[in-house]
Order: structure tokens, then sequence, then C-alpha cells
């Protein structure tokens, strides 16, 4: 990605999809080119929380909500220490932002991170584009660089690396372990493996009593015992599950020790059970996603960011290395699997994210869950 922090207004930019399809618009924070892969989010707010979501390296956010920087930018929502996507694309961004929290605009934001965006284009197109062709590469060409050749443009878009075959949780996960220490009483000690892990998350389990070491995403099963975990935990992150190393995870299934997993994590957790996972048309993407709890008939509205998934039967238990697995939770809009729950062995995994950061509390229950599986293991 190349960049310029200094941008007069209204300044050209085009956006080129894989499959030759072009937007042209106005400038959106920084003045470059960026390449990725296009996908879209639904959700209408909590633009702030996706930004710095690290889930979102290489990918070019598409919002479908019309009007976005509506709130600004604050200096306590954002999920990481920088903004992760490597592109943005919005149709109608606010010119004046309103809250009491905010300290500066998005356009500045976006321009001091060196992140290239493009505004003023039919996002209701290109979103529909995508759903009819499923999620791409994509560029977005600003300055200087909007008015080359098309065909130049296309052919540098053609090739930009993909999103199948990546592995990028080592790029965005931390490079030494923190503790996040227990709120109140400390009750139990659990290791968070680091795959691209949202800071709520672990001020999710902090809140419930536990102290969260969090570890590099290349951490051994050495490293993860030496905290002497009660649990371990696996987050969310970027990138193709098929490209990862299941030694850990299925070392901590042949101990026993509870293990919960979420978004990435869960697509490890099937990958380890021996499930394969598949990409995506064009993913799930915001703050409003059905998922149903199978265990309950509780359908809870949740917060997704992910392109591929687990491929699991739904409608039997299947038998593992590990013991009997079956499908705890599946999305109401396509059956696609969004949770996995171990019979025989203490783990279990949603697809989604329940520290809800942005997005709503219905799956706060799940931090409580993985609390008594710790208590029942300690029993």
């Amino acid at each position: 990605m190349t960049t310029s922090t200094q941008r007069p207004a209204r300044v050209p930019a085009v956006l080129v999809l894989e499959d030759g399809r072009t937007f042209r618009g106005r400038a959106y924070g920084a003045v470059g080119e960026t390449f990725g892969e296009a996908v879209f989010s639904t959700g209408m707010t909590g633009y702030q929380e996706t930004l710095t979501d690290p889930s979102y390296h290489r990918q070019v956010v598409v919002m479908t909500a019309p009007h976005v920087g509506n709130t600004g930018v604050n200096d306590e929502d954002q999920e990481s220490s920088r903004i992760w996507v490597a592109g943005y694309v919005v149709r109608d961004p606010a010119r004046v932002p309103s809250n009491w929290r905010s300290r500066r605009t998005l356009d500045d934001e976006l321009t001091r991170q060196g992140v290239v965006g493009i505004s003023g284009i039919d996002t209701r197109a290109l979103t529909r584009h995508l759903r009819e062709r499923g999620a791409m590469r994509v560029g977005i060409f600003s300055g200087e660089k909007a008015r080359a050749d098309e065909a130049a443009l296309l052919a540098a878009v053609q090739a930009s690396p993909q999103m199948k075959g990546a592995d990028l949780s080592a790029e965005v996960a931390t490079k030494e372990p923190y503790v996040v220490p227990a709120v109140g009483e400390k009750k139990f000690t659990v290791a968070a493996i680091d795959l691209g892990i949202k800071g709520m998350t672990p001020q999710r389990m902090a809140e419930r009593g536990i102290e969260v070491h969090v570890l590099p995403a290349g951490a051994t099963l050495d490293e993860v015992y030496a905290v002497d975990p009660d649990g371990v935990f696996l987050s969310n992150g970027p990138g193709d599950p098929a490209t990862a190393d299941l030694t850990v995870i299925q070392g901590v299934l042949e101990r026993r020790t509870p293990l919960f997993g979420i978004c990435f994590g869960n697509q490890l957790l099937g990958r380890a059970v021996g499930f394969g996972t598949y990409k995506l048309k064009y993913g799930h993407r915001g703050i409003n996603q059905p998922v149903q709890d199978r265990s309950t008939g509780k359908v809870e509205v949740t917060a997704h960011n992910h392109g591929f998934a687990v491929d699991a039967p739904l409608d039997q238990v299947a038998d593992t290395p590990y013991g009997r697995v079956e499908v705890s939770h599946v999305c109401l809009n396509d059956d696609v699997v969004e949770g996995l729950r171990l019979l025989d062995t203490p783990a279990f995994s949603v697809q989604y994210h329940p520290e809800a950061a942005a997005g709503p509390h219905d799956a706060a229950y799940l931090f409580d869950r993985f609390v008594k599986l710790m208590e029942g293991q300690r029993a």
C-alpha cells in the first residue's frame, strides 16, 4: 500500500474489482493505492471497532450503512492499537461529527494512519455485486493513481495476493506475552492464544474473575502450560484456517484442559478434531446475524466477521479422535455452522464474537459457560 497524508478536497478515486467492475468516487482518508479482499459489513454502528479489529487485516471493507463517521473517532472504543483494514469504502461520509466523546473526524484518522478509502459511490450496487459474484480482490486508487489506465489498474488488482491460503495470524498477534488481571477476586487463570484478539475479549473474561495471559500466535504447548492455566482460549483472527498449525490445540484437547474458541478459534478447533473448513461465498460481517443455540433453542443476534466456515454435519453427532462432537449453533440465514461442542472433552467454540464490541450482548453468556466448564473440571 502506498499513501500520502496530504489531500485537498474532492480528490478523484476509483475502485477496481478483480472481475473488471469499477466504481468512481472521491478519496476518503489517505491518498494512494491499496489492495485487499473486498467484503461488506452490515453493521449500522460500531465502525471504530470494525476498523481496529485485526480480523479485517488485508480486507477492504464496504459499509452497507450509507452514513459513516457521524460520531467521529474517540480514544476509548478501538479494539487494538491501530486500524487494520486494508481499505475503506463508504457512500456518504459525515461532514461534521457529533458526539461528546469525539476527538477527531474519521476522515482525519484514516488519513493519519495511512488508510486509503473511497466515498461517494453506490455501495448498494457494490454490495449486491459481491453477494452475487462473491468476495474478491480489489484495489482502491486515488489522486494521480486514479487517472492511470484502467487495464493497468485491473492487472495490478489481479496480481495481488488472495485470501485463500493466506497465513496472517502472526502478522497481527502480539509479539510478547502480556497479562490482563482479573477484576476483583481472581478465580481462574486462562492462557489466551492471540490469533488477532480484540481488546474487549480478555476484558470480558477479567470481569468474571479470570486472569488472562495473552500469548503470541506461535506459542508452544510448553509456553501455554507454563502459566498453569485452568483454561485455554483461542481468539478471532484473519486468514485461511487451513494454514494453521494445530499441534497446540490438539495437545490441549489431549490434556483435557477446558478450551473455548471464537471465530478463527472455532475454525481451528473444527480442524483439530478432524473437520474441514471452506471459504464462504461472501462471508458474514456485521452485528445483526441471527444464530440459534441448539441446546436451548434460543435465537441470538450476534456480531460476525468471518469468510471461512467449518464443514461439520448439522444432523448428527460426529465421532472424532477426541470423542463425540456436535454442532451447537447454526446461522438461521444460511445454515452455516456457528458453533461446536465436544461431548466427551471439555471444549466448545462459536463462530461469532461474544464480546459485543461492537454488537449486541446476546452472546455474553458464553463467557459464563466457559467459567462453568473450568469450575466443573476443577471440581
